[in-house]
């Protein structure tokens, strides 16, 4: 069973910056396609970036393109998030999800089986 901690969240002001990981245990975590999501009170639950499982290939949502970077280290089955240019509507509950294949559906939540339990980060103006 894969499990996933998510790790590096805070609190920061407009235009800092913060680096969130994403490391798993169980399993080797090089096979799975992995995203982040973000979910603001009262929000859904909302897709930021992926990285895939084959060729490490990225996509991210608009507002955060040029800002925000994706990237893993199977060696130290990780994922990263670098989060950089903040702003306050960047604020919510960031969370990282697996699965153990790559497909176009990587943008949908229920598309992921795999879930860390979040991390905060807080931007303030």
């Amino acid at each position: 069973q894969l499990q996933l901690v998510e790790s590096g969240g805070g609190l920061v002001q407009a235009g800092g910056s913060l680096r969130l990981s994403c490391t798993a245990s169980g399993r080797t975590f090089s096979g799975y396609a992995v995203s982040w999501f973000r979910q603001a009170p009262g929000m859904e639950r909302k897709f930021v970036a992926h990285v895939s499982a084959i060729r490490s290939t990225t996509y991210y949502e608009d507002s955060v393109k040029g800002r925000f970077t994706i990237s893993r280290d199977n060696a130290q089955n990780t994922v990263s998030l670098q989060l950089n240019s903040l702003k306050p509507e960047d604020t919510a509950v960031y969370f990282c999800a697996a699965r153990a294949y790559d497909s176009s559906t990587y943008t949908s939540a229920r598309a992921y089986g795999y879930w860390g339990q979040g991390a905060q980060v807080t931007v303030s103006s």
